[in-house]
Parts: C-alpha cells; structure tokens; sequence
C-alpha cells in the first residue's frame, strides 16, 4: 500500500490534466446539439478503462446515450463490486454567472471549478485512478469489479431500467458503489447510508360546474379553494405529526445508535434557522431537525392554485382547486400503500359540498444500507484511511432512484461513497470539487477496494 500510495502523491499533476481534459467534453445529456460530445465523452472513458487495465470494454448503445462497461474478474472467492457513476452533466446557463468558462477547469481557492467536476465526473475519475494505481502496483485488483457508467443520469436516465434487466448477468455483484453524493461538511468525511422515497400525488376539488359570480353565489356554494385549504390543514396536528390514519405503521425506528452518531455532526439548529432565514424551525415533535430531514417521514404541499390569480380583480367564486402533494417516506414505507391512504383519508373527511379526485403522479422507494453491513463498514475504514480522521454516518432527505433501482432488479446494496460538498454548486454555475476531497477520494477509493474483502469475510458474509 506504502507503494500504492506514493504513486498517488507523484501523479498529483497528471490527476489534474486528465481530469482537465474530461471535463473539456461538454457532455450535456438534454441538449441534442451536444450528442456527438456524449459520444466522444463515452470513448474518453473507454480509453481510460482499457490503460488501466480493466477488460472487456464496452460502450454498449441504448435508447439514448450510450453506456460504458468494463469488468476486471481476476479474484476468484472475493466479492464482486458494481462501481456506477455518470458521464453527462447538467446544461451550463446562465452562462454569464460563471466566473469562469464553465468546461475549461480552474483551480481557485483549493477548489476546481468547472461544469461536472463534482457531479459526476470527477468522482468517476477518482475510482479510475484508484484503480489505475493498485492494478500497475499489485497486477490486479482485491476485489472483482464491474463498472457501468451511463450518459442519461441528469435526464432521468430513462433507459438505464431496461438495460439493467436486459443485462443481469453481466452486471451481477455482491454490492454497488456510487460516488455522487456529499459529505456532511468541509472537513466532515462522512457516510450515507439512506436515502428517502417519495409518494407524489394531486388533488382536485371540484364545487359547482363552472367559476360563478362571487356576490350572487358567495355563502351558498362552498368554494373549493376554502375546502382544499381545509382539507390540507388537517393532515398535520399541532405537534408536527401526520394525521393520516397507519401512516406511520411502517416506519422503521431510528436505533439509539443511529440517534447518537447524528449527536456527533456538527450541527447547529439555530444557525440552521439562520442560514434558511427562518425565525423558528418547525416539526414533528421529539426530533431533531436532522432526524426529521433524513429519518422521519414528511408530508408537505408543493403548490396550490385555483380562481383567479392574474392582475387587477375579479370576483370569482372558482368551481375548481388543486394541489400538489409530496409525502417523503423511509425504510419499510411503500409509496404504493402511501398515496392509497393519503388518497382514502381525503375522501373520507372531504365535505359533502364537493367532489374530491387524488391522483397519484408517481413514487419510489426508500433505501437503506445498514451501518453494520461489509460494505459500509469497509467504506468507513477507507474514509479514515484517505483523509485522517474517522468518518461519521448521515442520511439523505432525498432520493437517488437509481438506489432503489439496483436493489428492486439485482437484489444489491449501495455503498454511497460521496467526496462532495453540499455548497459545491451542483446544477448551478460555478459547480467545483474542493482539492483536498479530490485526492483524498482517490485515497479513500484504494483503501475501499483493499478493506473490503477483510470485511467480507469476517463479517458473516460468504466468500
């Protein structure tokens, strides 16, 4: 490893270049213009896998951009690892608030600024010479390992379902790996080890047939607006809690030992109020705020609209109101059952004065990755081993359904092994990864391939 490491620190120079030059490829997934670029990007990487050493490459077609596979099987009774990660990035507008030009890298504050640096490229290319180093070191890998690196992820990789169950052979595995995430905070390495699903429904509250005169109708027809806004009001008690009926049935307790290591983040609750400027934090009662971000489960109401919103007045008394309704769930909660209790509480309590219609937009599932599980564990040896310290677990409020996707079709956990910053401007101009995340990730990513058959094995889990 002391050999492993030392050539880390002397390519130091050849890292950036590299990296400066995948970054140059405008990889921008919804913009048609830039298909060719996508093409080109998909090669770059192909190139990479075979000078480092993995085998049977392949860029593999699918109903849009192409995927990149390569696999490397030389350790026989190891686990195998499915390392994912994405090539294309989100558009670059507005381009005139980047400070600088959003595909040519720049190094500015210990920072690396450029579109896809943190999102995903650059945390692809981290694995890439984690790899590069212990296959030119060691001959070979300690673990066996898959790669798939798609070109859809930022337009909802739409294609990536049908091509995982038209390949489940080729990409079985023991566990997947991804790297497209954060750390908890600048100096903070951390572990993600949940992410929540979501139910997303709408409401339409229908009054009288059609919008009427607010003073010859007003005080005889219930307006819908009223109602819906009632019926919204009511899903919550004074405490915070949902009042949907078994809403909470499924929910999976927080463990005093996951309720502890959030104790140890470095988290302020009132500098949180501060920071979203609000005057006083809001929720269900006996949590934290970190608690009910990552492991309670929510409610909230997106939007909500009927009548007559333009300029000046007018007097309507609308016929019809809507609204957009998201609940986030946890580990054990379907989103399926969700919208069907959501859906049959607001029937159930909705006045006889209206009609009432839910409908449910679509779902997914929660994902969690016990703390005690090889990988996560393996993942915490690295963590500490690439960046000095010892790492501290989190969660994630939102979802990564690619997560849930790996799990549904080839029955595998995630490791979600993220060397980003939550202000590091992801989707947003002047996107960067921090430099000292950047080479401690290619630390971490050696460390984690070489921890991790010591824990799988001594874990309970078979060879």
């Amino acid at each position: 490893m002391e050999q492993v490491l030392n050539y880390l620190a002397q390519n130091r120079d050849r890292y950036l270049a590299e990296l400066k030059e995948f970054i140059a490829i405008p990889s921008v997934s919804s913009q048609s213009q830039h298909n060719a670029d996508m093409q080109k990007c998909a090669e770059w990487i192909s190139g990479q896998m075979n000078s480092i050493g993995m085998q049977n490459v392949q860029i593999m077609p699918t109903g849009g951009h192409p995927v990149v596979y390569s696999e490397w099987l030389g350790a026989p009774g190891k686990p195998t690892v499915l390392l994912y990660g994405h090539y294309d990035v989100q558009p670059v507008d507005p381009v005139n608030l980047w400070t600088t030009p959003p595909f040519e890298m720049t190094e500015r504050d210990g920072n690396l600024y450029a579109r896809g640096t943190a999102d995903d490229k650059g945390q692809v290319y981290i694995h890439l010479k984690g790899i590069e180093a212990l296959m030119k070191h060691n001959g070979g890998l300690p673990v066996n390992l898959k790669m798939l690196i798609e070109g859809e992820e930022e337009v909802g990789s739409a294609n990536l379902d049908k091509f995982v169950k038209a390949h489940k052979e080729l990409l079985k595995a023991d566990l997947v790996l991804i790297s497209d995430s954060s750390m908890f905070a600048k100096g903070v390495p951390s572990i993600c080890y949940s992410l929540r699903g979501l139910s997303y429904l709408e409401i339409e509250v229908t009054g009288a047939k059609s919008d009427l005169h607010s003073g010859s109708f007003g005080g005889s027809v219930h307006n819908p607006i009223q109602a819906l806004a009632e019926l919204i009001a009511s899903l919550h008690d004074k405490n915070g809690k949902i009042t949907i009926p078994g809403f909470y049935k499924d929910v999976r307790p927080l463990s005093k030992k996951e309720r502890d290591a959030f104790k140890k983040l470095p988290f302020s609750e009132k500098q949180y109020a501060k920071d979203l400027g609000v005057k006083q934090l809001y929720g269900e009662k006996g949590f934290s705020s970190l608690e009910r971000v990552w492991a309670r489960p929510t409610l909230e109401c997106n939007g909500i609209w009927g009548g007559y919103t333009g300029e000046g007045a007018k007097t309507v008394l609308p016929s019809k109101a809507f609204a957009k309704i998201s609940c986030r769930l946890v580990p054990d909660q379907k989103s399926d059952k969700i919208a069907k209790l959501v859906e049959k509480h607001l029937k159930k309590i909705a006045p006889k004065t209206i009609d009432i219609q839910v409908r449910n937009l679509h779902g997914g599932e929660a994902a969690i990755t016990p703390i005690e599980s090889p990988g996560v564990q393996a993942a915490v040896a690295a963590l500490e081993k690439g960046f000095g310290k010892k790492p501290l677990y989190q969660r994630e409020g939102g979802s990564i359904p690619i997560v849930v996707q790996f799990k549904e079709l080839l029955g595998i956990d995630t490791v979600l092994l993220g060397f980003g910053l939550p202000d590091e401007n992801a989707h947003a101009p002047n996107e960067f990864i921090n430099m000292d995340n950047f080479f401690g990730g290619i630390r971490t990513s050696v460390h984690f391939f070489n921890e991790l058959p010591n824990y799988w094995t001594t874990k309970g889990k078979k060879k």
